[in-house]
């Protein structure tokens, strides 16, 4: 059902801002203009062709400010305020979906309708044809699927060896190639070897879809980084859209480089798919293994082993050692739920290279080489694999009392006493002392 409230307070708004613009260009503004190559049918080494094409939306957005003074105006955008596709057009127009709500949503609509509706005009004649389908446009957005909020991200330092991966409804990784209608950004990453991961989100909000969105693809990149020993990372951009309109780009923060490179074959999937799910019901919250987690995490998007090496031992401190670093530990602990008794000692013996290696890191002293990353690289796996363990299940979260267990039952029992011998006096006599006379006798012998 349209509005026609609606649609006469738009049309006399955008007749008011087509007098205004008009007016501006007979008194002398110039629309800028783009100098536009275009591909001829002529043969090969023939000259380019060039168009001016007029930059509309440049003027337009240079003279908001007068714009939104206009009588019409404050009516208009009361009105679009109330508008249940707001949010929808806001993106399907290309705007940034976490600002489609609000007084900013309504700058963008109102932005957007300018924009359509003298798209490419230096005259700023309102044409009917124009005005009606950009009201069209509008009103058809109440009508959208919210079903079909999409989310696409690349993600970096991993491989499949299938085209396309399904994780759950509405999630997959796929090769870029395998998909079509993916935005241009998404099929020609900085990184040569990359995936991309496909969101669907259902929400009635934009802004609640995309918030969403974050927290899905949050969850699959730490279940990814759990799953395996590769440094899996998410591009810093993404792109999302409503219905069919056209890509929007979003920010997803800096996610990290890659290290090393997870391969899951086709065998692997449904392990993938099962740890994924449990990852995403069983994550932590509000206690020392979220914030280790956390750490983690933090470590993974380091741009070295050496700089994440301080956040992976913090992390195992908070799991290990809550006695503080004095006590000297964390090496023992760590040794007893992560190796074999055999290992235990050498194992021992790296942590506390890897914590020396810290203090190193610190202090700007440490010297990079094969060894060192070894060691951090070592550290961060056996922190990766106590987490992973403990968030699925395997290992109790009272990892502590568990490592102090093995170190005792693991501990040499102690040699018995011997039995005490009473001190001899005047009033014992040898017998007394040894039980044996003829003992007795043989030691009297010697001293006489």
């Amino acid at each position: 059902m349209r509005s026609l409230q609606l649609q006469a307070a738009l049309t006399d708004y955008l007749e008011m801002a087509a007098a205004h613009l008009h007016a501006e260009v007979e008194a002398g503004a110039e629309v800028p203009f783009e100098l536009e190559q275009q591909r001829g049918r002529r043969r090969s080494g023939s000259a380019p062709l060039y168009c001016y094409r007029p930059l509309t939306d440049e003027f337009i957005a240079a003279r908001m400010n007068d714009l939104e003074r206009l009588p019409g105006y404050g009516q208009a955008a009361r009105l679009l305020a109330d508008f249940e596709g707001l949010g929808r057009y806001v993106a399907s127009m290309g705007a940034e979906i976490a600002q489609a709500g609000g007084r900013a949503g309504v700058r963008a609509a109102i932005a957007a309708l300018l924009g359509e509706v003298f798209a490419e005009q230096t005259d700023f004649q309102l044409q009917p044809e124009r005005l009606r389908a950009a009201l069209e446009r509008l009103e058809g957005s109440a009508l959208a699927s919210t079903s079909e909020v999409t989310l696409v991200a690349t993600l970096h330092g991993l491989t499949i060896t299938s085209a396309e991966l399904s994780l759950t409804r509405g999630l997959t990784i796929a090769q870029p190639h395998a998909l079509d209608g993916l935005p241009q950004g998404a099929l020609t990453s900085a990184a040569q070897d990359h995936l991309v991961v496909v969101l669907a989100a259902e929400d009635d909000e934009p802004r609640e879809a995309l918030a969403h969105g974050r927290e899905v693809l949050r969850d699959l990149l730490r279940a990814l980084r759990l799953f395996g020993d590769g440094r899996v990372t998410l591009g810093a951009l993404a792109w999302a859209r409503i219905g069919s309109g056209s890509w929007s780009p979003l920010a997803l923060g800096a996610g990290g480089r890659p290290h090393g490179m997870l391969v899951v074959t086709a065998e692997q999937e449904d392990e993938l798919r099962a740890f994924c799910n449990l990852v995403s019901r069983r994550a932590p919250h509000g206690n020392e293994l979220a914030w280790a987690l956390r750490r983690f995490e933090l470590g993974c998007e380091r741009a070295s082993p050496y700089e994440a090496l301080s956040d992976h031992l913090l992390a195992l401190r908070a799991l290990l050692e809550p006695e503080g670093p004095a006590s000297g530990l964390l090496a023992g602990r760590l040794a007893a739920l992560c190796a074999m008794p055999e290992r235990r000692l050498e194992l021992t013996e790296r942590a506390i290279q890897a914590i020396a290696l810290e203090h190193d890191v610190i202090a700007g002293s440490a010297v990079e080489h094969a060894g060192a990353e070894s060691l951090a690289t070592d550290v961060a796996n056996h922190l990766r694999a106590l987490l992973r363990d403990v968030v699925c299940g395997h290992l109790a979260s009272d990892l502590i009392g568990l490592a102090d267990e093995i170190l005792l039952e693991s501990a040499p029992a102690p040699a018995p006493a011997p039995a005490p011998v009473p001190a001899p006096d005047e009033h014992h006599s040898g017998e007394e002392i040894f039980g044996d006379p003829g003992q007795a006798q043989e030691i009297l012998d010697v001293f006489i």
